[in-house]
């Protein structure tokens, strides 16, 4: 079977690589940027170092700065009126996945006049303005996918959209912009990227490819994690942890994601659930499940994280990997979602509407063990308990 493998056209990684985005610009042609990104990066006064090198070189931008958590159809419009003001021929994320999931959005809209829930899975978004990533954050990955996550304002729904129109023309990767995160978002876009990469490898549409790309991230993240989040200045551990978010991206963009973030979404959108700590919130209880499914290849990221021995048994290997990802999520003390806040009765409300959003997304269709509708609200139930 033959793989198809989408990758951002220019692929800058390492120290300093947030500083290139006016020679990528001319080498891409583009002349009139918009830039987007939040008031956190606004604080740290980003933005408008960024937007000095611009000036400095002569090119004419402007700034949204609305993004917001979790990505709105409503911020989304607030971007677009802004992008007509001028004529701007590309965007600029600057932060992290929900500032590059707007700047996506932004542009692939610029030239679209329905409703973005017109365009969601399974429709595809093959074309719009180009879009330059800078990501801040060791995570999401969205840099290198061509994948967007908005939350429709109307219905609440997480969509998840997706198309060649999405993938970014160019991500620079400079793992010094990480170097400020604090530990809880360390934690949580971390076990984002660690989700990102075992699903891949264990996703129906896994590739040789992307294989080796997952492996690799998932060594890292289980190596350099713990210290990334005691240690935010360890810049060998800031590096590898950046370097496998964009591995990971690169794994679950060409491969695809399964049922952890199926059923991730709508805990998101309805509960306002930070995206990687949801998903945190679901490893290891559907991973335990997953497994029948594909033993084998669980088993295969036991060994790559060091949770098992090479000299381990699938089974043993992958009661192991069951085992330690509940004690990695206890270490980064990930909440419950009755410890995160969410109310019990209201959770037991939404079960029905959760359960049909995961199904939805398609995403569960991709997982090893393919869960029915009644599985996956069973799921809920545990994840719960647990």
């Amino acid at each position: 079977m033959t793989a198809n493998i989408n990758l951002p056209r220019i692929l800058r990684v390492g120290a300093g690589a947030s500083r290139q985005l006016p020679e990528v610009l001319d080498e891409l042609g583009l002349k009139q940027p918009l830039l987007v990104t939040d008031g956190f990066i606004v604080s740290l006064g980003w933005l408008d170092d960024l937007e000095a090198q611009l000036s400095e070189k002569g090119f004419v931008h402007n700034r949204f700065t609305g993004v917001v958590p979790d990505p709105t159809t409503d911020a989304i419009a607030a971007g677009l009126a802004v992008l007509h003001l001028g004529e701007h021929d590309c965007v600029v994320a600057l932060g992290g996945g929900s500032s590059i999931d707007t700047a996506k959005a932004i542009a692939a809209m610029a030239h679209r006049d329905q409703p973005m829930r017109h365009y969601k899975v399974p429709n595809s978004i093959d074309d719009g303005l180009p879009v330059i990533a800078i990501p801040t954050t060791a995570g999401t990955g969205s840099e290198v996918t061509r994948v967007s996550v908005i939350t429709d304002t109307e219905t609440q729904e997480k969509m998840l959209c997706m198309g060649l129109g999405l993938m970014p023309v160019a991500a620079l990767v400079d793992f010094e912009l990480t170097l400020s995160m604090p530990w809880r978002l360390t934690a949580d876009t971390g076990l984002d990227s660690l989700c990102h990469a075992l699903e891949a490898y264990v996703s129906k549409k896994a590739n040789a490819f992307t294989d080796t790309i997952a492996l690799a991230a998932m060594t890292a993240i289980n190596t350099h994690i713990r210290t990334a989040c005691q240690e935010p200045d360890n810049r060998e551990a800031r590096e590898a942890m950046m370097l496998a978010a964009t591995q990971g991206g690169i794994a679950f963009s060409n491969a695809s994601v399964t049922l952890i973030h199926g059923m991730s979404r709508p805990i998101g959108a309805l509960f306002h659930v930070p995206h990687g700590l949801s998903n945190a919130m679901l490893l290891p209880e559907v991973t335990a499940w997953s497994i029948s499914g594909a033993p084998d290849r669980y088993a295969d990221c036991a060994r790559a994280m060091g949770m098992a021995d090479t000299s381990d048994n699938d089974d043993a290997a992958n009661k192991k990997l069951v085992t330690c990802l509940r004690q990695l999520c206890r270490d980064l003390n990930v909440p419950s979602p009755g410890e995160f806040g969410i109310d019990a009765q209201v959770w037991q409300q939404s079960l029905e509407l959760m359960t049909q959003q995961a199904l939805d997304s398609g995403s569960p269709n991709n997982n090893p063990r393919i869960p029915n509708g009644a599985e996956i609200k069973d799921l809920y139930q545990k994840v719960w308990a647990n």
